[in-house]
């Protein structure tokens, strides 16, 4: 890919606003004085993973919370604006990344889930792909350890080099995360795309959202 291709996914934009201030404190403070992108990019993927847990019952709508900069400090989030964040930082030191969407099957989603949602499918599940060693590389820094230890499965690992994507089965055997549709990659965050697509899978829940 050239440059000129490669530079919408340097820039910063309005979710990914990888020239805020408080986005390039964050950066500083977990990579230092890290010279090797490589090495920086897994120091943040693992600081976004499990310093920003996941939380269910912050999923909405509104459009502060896919800003990359409001996420920095939160108690809980979820997969997108993790997913942004990533972006952001990645942005902020150099490295190319974009953003990706598919509609996932979470097979050991809990009944308090299920109930409030009316389906174990996840809809517009948010992950980051970074260009590192000339390839573009998933990450996926949704699920927290902590979070991942109450459901027995490993918590996603990632190395820079390979894709980090939910497991398919856990360790004993059981069914994880289908992927059942892809939407593709972005360099910004298809804001109206991802609201209509919560709209149309949860209709019972958009004004609650709202």
């Amino acid at each position: 890919m050239d440059k000129k291709s490669m530079k919408k996914y340097l820039e910063p934009t309005g979710f990914i606003n990888s020239d805020n201030e408080k986005v390039k404190t964050f950066v500083n403070d977990v990579v230092g004085t890290e010279p090797d992108k490589k090495k920086a990019i897994l120091k943040l993927f693992y600081e976004i993973r499990d310093g920003i847990p996941y939380d269910f019952n912050s999923i909405g709508i509104k459009k502060d919370l896919f800003i990359a900069s409001n996420v920095i400090g939160a108690k809980g989030s979820f997969c997108v604006p993790k997913a942004v964040l990533l972006a952001a930082a990645a942005r902020a030191i150099g490295v190319p990344g974009r953003l990706g969407f598919a509609d996932v099957k979470n097979h050991l989603a809990t009944k308090k889930v299920l109930e409030k949602l009316k389906t174990d499918l996840f809809v517009f599940h948010g992950y980051t792909e970074l260009f590192i060693n000339n390839k573009w590389v998933k990450a996926t820094p949704a699920f927290n350890k902590e979070l991942c230890r109450k459901f027995n499965v490993d918590p996603l690992d990632f190395d820079g080099e390979t894709d980090s994507v939910f497991q398919p089965f856990t360790d004993s055997g059981n069914e994880y995360m289908e992927y059942v549709f892809d939407y593709g990659t972005f360099a910004d965050l298809p804001y109206e795309l991802m609201i209509e697509s919560f709209k149309k899978a949860y209709p019972h829940l958009y004004a609650e959202f709202n």
